[in-house]
């Protein structure tokens, strides 16, 4: 592993270990070493950037307990649910301006 990925996935374990300790209040029992390891696959499938969203997107979810393992076996699902609310959320605003401005045309013509 390159010096550059060990930080990256360093770095989401770290983010999880903050996340964790923020929702319950206790560090969570983590093996740095071993779950770096298994960070570096969930970067290597989607790019740091969207790992580390998909992480935080994890803790707003409601999994009781929030086991890292959990997120690690399953972080294809909550990304593929993260995209469906992102794409949902931008057809929303799409629709709002389409009747804001039809709502703007109808009232010009009358």
């Amino acid at each position: 592993m390159a010096k550059e990925d060990a930080k990256q996935a360093y770095a989401l374990v770290s983010l999880y270990i903050a996340l964790y300790k923020t929702k319950y209040g206790k560090p969570p029992m983590v093996n740095r070493y071993r779950e770096k390891w298994a960070m570096q696959d969930v970067i290597d499938t989607l790019d740091f950037s969207r790992a580390k969203e998909i992480l935080e997107y994890y803790f707003k979810c409601n999994k009781p307990g929030h086991p890292l393992n959990w997120f690690l076996y399953n972080f294809d699902k909550l990304d593929d649910n993260l995209t469906k609310i992102q794409e949902d959320v931008k057809r929303r605003e799409k629709i709002r301006k389409q009747s804001k401005e039809l709502v703007e045309r109808e009232s010009n013509e009358h």
